[in-house]
């Protein structure tokens, strides 16, 4: 069966359907020898196909990884600022991984990890209904009240979030622990939304995302979900 060419691209794990179809608007894909410019080009894995001259890896079957992200690293492949990367301090032995979406500098706790990019792109989606939640840290003073009020949404600085539900669970002078649960993701938001309540986030970790949890996980190490539980959680989707 043929398929676009960047979701064959992303299957290959070298990148997202997204990157994909930027690296072919710059001309860097090459199919039987002739380079492409559109990604409405359907392949059925026995072209050959380069991308900056070198040939793509077959899909492989789908895996997928729980990561204790530190705090500290950019989950980024590259940083154009120099600063370490996730990527850079996974466990000998991994092979290429692209994450589901991010977690910035300062911010902890699970990372999913995947060999296929177009997994990557459809557990991102807000569509599929998975909530992701945190243990979050702030400096500052508010009551449940005033946190309640974030499951109407909240708009900061013209950007409109979802609903997001946030608890206090235990509170030491101006400094409190909050159970934070959302299920859009955008970038900062947590942090942004705090911002907006007059709180300070000093220490931000993720817990889960979607059924898989952080768990005893230790921080820095990786974990596989085994075949079984990814085809129970994930489907057809899962069955490459």
């Amino acid at each position: 069966m043929s398929e676009r060419i960047a979701k064959f691209m992303a299957r290959s794990g070298v990148c997202s359907r997204r990157q994909a179809e930027e690296y072919i608007r710059q001309k860097r894909v090459s199919i039987n020898g002739e380079i492409i410019v559109s990604p409405a080009v359907n392949v059925e894995g026995s072209e050959k196909i380069l991308l900056d001259g070198e040939k793509l890896p077959q899909p492989m079957q789908t895996r997928l990884w729980l990561y204790h992200k530190p705090a500290g690293l950019v989950t980024s492949h590259r940083d154009e600022k120099g600063r370490p990367t996730v990527f850079e301090h996974l466990p000998a032995g991994m092979p290429r991984v692209i994450s589901v979406g991010r977690l910035d500098l300062n911010s902890e706790g699970l990372l999913l990890l995947t060999n296929d990019g177009e997994l990557s792109r459809r557990l991102e989606l807000p569509s599929n209904g998975w909530s992701r939640r945190y243990k979050v840290r702030v400096h500052g003073q508010t009551t449940p009240e005033k946190l309640a009020e974030l499951q109407k949404g909240i708009t900061v600085e013209g950007i409109a979030y979802g609903p997001i539900s946030a608890k206090i669970e235990s509170t030491q002078g101006t400094n409190s622990w909050l159970s934070v649960t959302l299920k859009e993701g955008k970038n900062r938001e947590i942090r942004k939304v705090m911002k907006a309540l007059g709180l300070e986030v000093s220490r931000l970790i993720r817990l889960s995302y979607g059924p898989f949890q952080l768990g005893s996980l230790p921080r820095g190490e990786v974990r596989e979900v085994p075949a079984k539980v990814l085809r129970e959680q994930l489907g057809n989707g899962a069955d490459r």
